[in-house]
Protein backbone atom coordinates (compact mmCIF):
# COMPACT_ATOMS: atom_id res chain seq x y z
CA UNK A 1 0.00 0.00 0.00
CA UNK A 2 1.42 3.40 -0.85
CA UNK A 3 2.47 5.43 1.71
CA UNK A 4 1.90 8.88 2.30
CA UNK A 5 4.40 11.27 4.10
CA UNK A 6 3.31 15.13 4.95
CA UNK A 7 5.95 17.82 5.86
CA UNK A 8 6.22 21.82 5.74
CA UNK A 9 8.83 24.18 5.30
CA UNK A 10 8.69 28.06 6.51
CA UNK A 11 10.89 30.87 4.66
CA UNK A 12 11.59 33.71 7.45
CA UNK A 13 12.49 37.03 5.93
CA UNK A 14 12.85 40.16 7.27
CA UNK A 15 13.20 43.88 6.67
CA UNK A 16 16.86 43.83 5.52
CA UNK A 17 16.31 42.09 2.47
CA UNK A 18 17.41 38.16 4.35
CA UNK A 19 15.89 35.06 4.47
CA UNK A 20 17.07 32.52 7.75
CA UNK A 21 18.20 29.60 6.11
CA UNK A 22 19.37 25.96 7.31
CA UNK A 23 22.68 24.15 6.95
CA UNK A 24 20.84 20.52 7.69
CA UNK A 25 23.09 17.56 7.78
CA UNK A 26 20.64 14.92 8.88
CA UNK A 27 18.11 13.60 6.03
CA UNK A 28 18.09 16.25 3.55
CA UNK A 29 21.47 17.64 3.50
CA UNK A 30 22.23 21.29 1.92
CA UNK A 31 20.97 24.47 2.60
CA UNK A 32 16.99 24.94 3.15
CA UNK A 33 14.54 27.29 5.19
CA UNK A 34 13.48 25.38 8.42
CA UNK A 35 10.84 22.65 8.39
CA UNK A 36 9.67 19.21 9.10
CA UNK A 37 7.08 16.55 9.27
CA UNK A 38 3.37 16.75 10.19
CA UNK A 39 2.44 14.96 13.35
CA UNK A 40 -1.11 12.60 13.38
CA UNK A 41 -2.48 15.35 15.52
CA UNK A 42 -1.40 18.44 13.90
CA UNK A 43 -2.84 20.96 11.32
CA UNK A 44 -0.65 21.36 8.54
CA UNK A 45 0.25 25.14 9.86
CA UNK A 46 0.49 24.15 13.52
CA UNK A 47 3.35 22.12 12.32
CA UNK A 48 4.85 24.71 10.84
CA UNK A 49 5.25 26.75 13.43
CA UNK A 50 6.14 23.93 15.74
CA UNK A 51 8.89 22.83 13.57
CA UNK A 52 10.50 26.01 12.98
CA UNK A 53 10.75 27.17 16.89
CA UNK A 54 12.14 23.39 17.24
CA UNK A 55 15.32 24.25 14.99
CA UNK A 56 15.66 28.58 15.16
CA UNK A 57 14.37 28.90 18.71
CA UNK A 58 11.73 31.69 16.94
CA UNK A 59 8.11 31.69 16.89
CA UNK A 60 6.36 32.77 13.78
CA UNK A 61 3.06 34.10 13.19
CA UNK A 62 0.89 35.16 9.97
CA UNK A 63 2.22 31.91 7.77
CA UNK A 64 1.28 32.93 4.29
CA UNK A 65 0.88 30.06 2.25
CA UNK A 66 3.06 29.85 -0.60
CA UNK A 67 2.35 26.58 -2.31
CA UNK A 68 2.23 22.60 -2.22
CA UNK A 69 5.61 20.56 -3.22
CA UNK A 70 4.59 17.09 -4.41
CA UNK A 71 6.78 14.16 -4.87
CA UNK A 72 6.09 10.82 -6.61
CA UNK A 73 7.46 8.13 -6.45
CA UNK A 74 7.15 6.38 -9.33
CA UNK A 75 8.32 2.66 -8.18
CA UNK A 76 5.73 2.11 -5.77
CA UNK A 77 2.98 5.02 -5.30
CA UNK A 78 4.77 6.57 -2.55
CA UNK A 79 3.84 10.67 -1.99
CA UNK A 80 5.61 13.04 -0.44
CA UNK A 81 4.03 16.51 0.32
CA UNK A 82 5.75 19.72 1.37
CA UNK A 83 3.73 22.57 2.49
CA UNK A 84 5.10 25.87 1.81
CA UNK A 85 5.05 28.83 3.61
CA UNK A 86 6.59 32.41 4.10
CA UNK A 87 6.07 35.34 7.15
CA UNK A 88 8.17 38.34 7.93
CA UNK A 89 6.80 37.86 11.57
CA UNK A 90 8.62 36.19 14.21
CA UNK A 91 9.61 36.45 17.90
CA UNK A 92 12.43 34.97 20.31
CA UNK A 93 15.85 34.62 19.71
CA UNK A 94 17.75 32.78 17.04
CA UNK A 95 19.62 29.54 17.88
CA UNK A 96 23.02 29.19 16.17
CA UNK A 97 21.95 25.29 15.92
CA UNK A 98 20.31 22.47 16.49
CA UNK A 99 20.90 19.01 15.33
CA UNK A 100 19.10 19.28 12.54
CA UNK A 101 22.60 21.68 11.57
CA UNK A 102 23.40 25.58 11.74
CA UNK A 103 20.92 28.41 11.54
CA UNK A 104 21.43 31.95 9.66
CA UNK A 105 20.38 34.54 8.13
CA UNK A 106 21.23 34.52 4.47
CA UNK A 107 21.06 38.19 1.64
CA UNK A 108 18.14 36.94 -0.22
CA UNK A 109 19.63 38.20 -3.57
CA UNK A 110 22.84 36.12 -2.63
CA UNK A 111 20.52 33.22 -2.17
CA UNK A 112 18.71 33.51 -5.94
CA UNK A 113 22.57 32.58 -7.51
CA UNK A 114 23.07 29.58 -5.59
CA UNK A 115 22.82 26.12 -6.93
CA UNK A 116 22.12 23.76 -4.50
CA UNK A 117 23.28 19.91 -4.45
CA UNK A 118 19.43 19.33 -2.53
CA UNK A 119 17.74 21.09 -5.43
CA UNK A 120 16.34 23.56 -2.65
CA UNK A 121 17.02 26.53 -5.77
CA UNK A 122 14.28 24.63 -7.61
CA UNK A 123 11.75 25.58 -4.76
CA UNK A 124 12.71 29.33 -5.05
CA UNK A 125 9.60 29.95 -8.07
CA UNK A 126 7.94 28.89 -5.40
CA UNK A 127 8.56 31.49 -2.32
CA UNK A 128 9.59 34.48 -4.96
CA UNK A 129 7.55 34.99 -7.60
CA UNK A 130 4.30 33.27 -6.46
CA UNK A 131 2.87 32.47 -9.54
CA UNK A 132 3.07 28.59 -8.85
CA UNK A 133 0.72 27.13 -6.31
CA UNK A 134 2.00 23.45 -6.93
CA UNK A 135 5.16 21.81 -7.79
CA UNK A 136 4.88 17.95 -9.14
CA UNK A 137 7.88 15.91 -9.38
CA UNK A 138 8.56 11.88 -9.78
CA UNK A 139 11.12 10.31 -8.45
CA UNK A 140 12.36 6.51 -8.65
CA UNK A 141 15.73 5.44 -8.73
CA UNK A 142 16.13 5.84 -12.18
CA UNK A 143 14.46 9.38 -12.33
CA UNK A 144 16.35 12.73 -11.62
CA UNK A 145 15.11 14.72 -8.57
CA UNK A 146 15.32 17.85 -10.71
CA UNK A 147 12.15 16.76 -13.24
CA UNK A 148 9.90 19.10 -11.45
CA UNK A 149 6.26 19.70 -13.44
CA UNK A 150 4.97 23.42 -12.54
Amino acid sequence: MPQIELTNMVMIYDDKGRALVQERVKSWKGISFPGGHVEPDESFMASAIREVREETGLTVTDLQSCGIIHWLNTANGDRYLVFLYKTNKFSGELLPATDEGRVFWMDIQEMLKIRCENGFHKYFPMFFENKYSEMFGPWSETTPEEDFYL
